[in-house]
């Protein structure tokens, strides 16, 4: 075995793929729990299991537990294999595992408990941010600590990603979870009326824009490339498209608060760097799917290949539809109803879960001395069984959301309204009943994929490091 020297470090990655899986199920078991609560809502039994309670514990185990766990295992196995040079810190680098463990832990603790700050994506409360904090920070030191010993002269872009992607959200995450503590389990927000709203969504939109889009672009810069076996399409065009995402996505965050107290202006302008971000998106997705020029015959036969494709086709669907809901009058439909909650889907399983789940499939069996999966059918099965899921969930609140945002507009002749929201709720319930449909499917494929993951797991042997390639070798 390679001294720890001189071998990468499997281990930490290891344990955040695994982590990823089960935390995926976990936050997706939420998630249908939560969609049937709506369609039947006896199904609210207990103040601490109710809708209210679990809606928030579902966006932080899918976001940051699920997603999150990728982003660590991904981003630690390539910043190695680029660099050739092993982890910065394997003590640090295992504080950053068991840290994030905790965080996941007392958030599922806490949030049914009721302890939350409010903040859409924000909720926990002042220690755990804390915690938070100090795990991101050891998160950066041990990434940038790795790229500054590297063997080679060039960063590779996936890098760049990544480490914009980690600073961003080290910044997002402190400005924004400030706070007064009043108790320990209370704090209230150092900042208050239509600045508390400003700041929040320049933290909200920029955590899908770093946290979902930045950190999972660097995902696809080097696990589309690898599992294709082709180099990327154009490495000019990652270049520019790196630049030009994380200088626009800063000032997106405004469009979440149009006809809101925020002064106009700044509405205006939250617009019109929304529909500027399309350019560079869809740089990103053509960038991705082209790499598979002269090699589109691999996804008839790679169901990995599949996921990874399929994801950044929900990437480009969901980066247009981003930037046409954020035009103002376009808003005025779509804002507060289901074609929202739709978006956020399609961008959230299409394009985070399906390109961490292609990521994760190629990481596990190498973590486990495995060339491949225990059953490629299984993840056949699993791609086909999700992406029904996906388009009936994303589809139904489409509709959903448009007959919505049409019914609360209407007027009879005399001025009032033609509709109470009573009625337009239940005009809603065969959507959501098709949304939950959409959601179990999901789930099904991700428990399809916990056991193939267990089928890999037990005919294999846990890997710890890896020889450490020289710079002339391939990554």
């Amino acid at each position: 075995m390679q001294s720890q020297a001189a071998a990468y470090n499997y281990q930490v990655v290891r344990q955040f793929t695994v982590m990823t899986v089960v935390w995926g199920v976990v936050g997706m078991l939420v998630g249908v729990i939560i969609a049937a609560q709506l369609v039947w809502p006896q199904l609210n039994v207990v103040e601490w299991l109710s809708y209210g309670r679990l809606r928030p514990l579902h966006t932080n185990a899918v976001i940051f537990a699920f997603g999150g766990c990728s982003l660590f295992a991904t981003s630690y196995y390539c910043v190695q294999r680029t660099c050739h040079t092993p982890l910065f810190s394997p003590a640090l680098a295992s504080f950053t595992f068991w840290g994030w463990q905790l965080v996941i832990l007392l958030a599922a603790i806490s949030l049914p408990l009721g302890f939350t700050s409010g903040k859409e994506y924000a909720e926990l409360e002042w220690p755990i941010d804390i915690l938070i904090a100090v795990v991101w920070v050891s998160y950066a030191v041990v990434f940038f600590g790795t790229m500054i010993k590297r063997k080679t002269p060039h960063i590779y872009v996936a890098n760049w990603f990544f480490g914009a992607f980690i600073l961003t959200v080290a910044l997002l995450h402190i400005v924004n979870s400030a706070a007064m503590p009043v108790s320990l389990t209370k704090s209230y927000s150092a900042y208050a009326g239509v600045q508390d709203a400003m700041i929040q969504w320049w933290y909200g939109h920029n955590a899908v824009g770093f946290f979902l889009t930045a950190g999972f672009l660097g995902m696809m810069y080097y696990f589309v490339p690898k599992q294709a076996n082709r180099p990327v399409y154009s490495y000019r065009l990652s270049v520019v498209h790196f630049w030009a995402l994380i200088f626009t996505y800063m000032w997106a965050g405004p469009h979440h608060l149009h006809y809101t107290a925020l002064p106009d202006w700044t509405q205006s302008v939250g617009m019109l760097f929304s529909l500027i971000l399309l350019a560079p998106s869809w740089g990103g997705m053509i960038n991705g799917i082209m790499t598979l020029s002269g090699a589109w015959h691999k996804l008839r036969d790679d169901p990995i290949l599949k996921f990874m494709i399929t994801s950044l086709s929900f990437y480009g669907m969901s980066t247009f539809e981003g930037p046409m809901m954020s035009i103002k009058t376009v808003n005025a439909l779509s804002h507060y109803t289901d074609w929202t909650i739709g978006h956020v889907h399609s961008g959230a399983l299409g394009w985070v879960a399906f390109i961490a789940i292609g990521c994760t499939y190629y990481l596990l069996p190498r973590m486990f001395g495995k060339t491949e999966m225990a059953s490629k059918r299984l993840i056949e099965l699993h791609f086909w069984i999700a992406t029904l899921g996906i388009v009936l969930y994303i589809a139904s609140l489409w509709i959903a959301g448009v007959m919505q945002g049409l019914m609360w507009g209407a007027t009879n002749p005399d001025g009032t309204l033609t509709y109470s929201f009573v009625e337009s709720v239940k005009a809603s319930y065969r959507f959501w009943e098709i949304r939950l449909l959409g959601g179990t499917l999901f789930l099904a494929g991700m428990l399809l994929m916990v056991w193939n993951m267990m089928l890999t797991i037990r005919g294999g042997t846990a890997v710890n490091d890896a020889p450490v390639l020289a710079p002339s070798g391939t990554h």
